[in-house]
């Protein structure tokens, strides 16, 4: 799954656009490196987010498309 969709099912930013931007303007990380919105995210895969409030980091755990809000914290554990 492209890391800018992940980003939008995970719920942690609200749209792909957004997800998109933050990815192209350097603020979305996979192992320290910056990453593209085209990135394919993997299970395991450890991804920074930098927020004008700070940073979130958290491990990708599951990869589904298809998930509904209340299961969306399912899909990623905070660091």
């Amino acid at each position: 799954m492209r890391i800018d969709k992940f980003l939008k099912v995970s719920r942690i930013l609200k749209r792909r656009t957004v997800a998109g931007d933050a990815c192209s303007n350097g603020k979305v990380t996979v192992g320290g490196k910056p990453v593209k919105p085209a990135y394919r995210v993997k299970i395991g895969d450890i991804v920074s987010v930098s927020f004008a409030g700070g940073e979130l980091r958290f491990r990708v755990l599951c990869l589904d498309e298809k998930v509904n809000a209340k299961e969306a914290d399912k899909l990623y554990e905070i660091l």
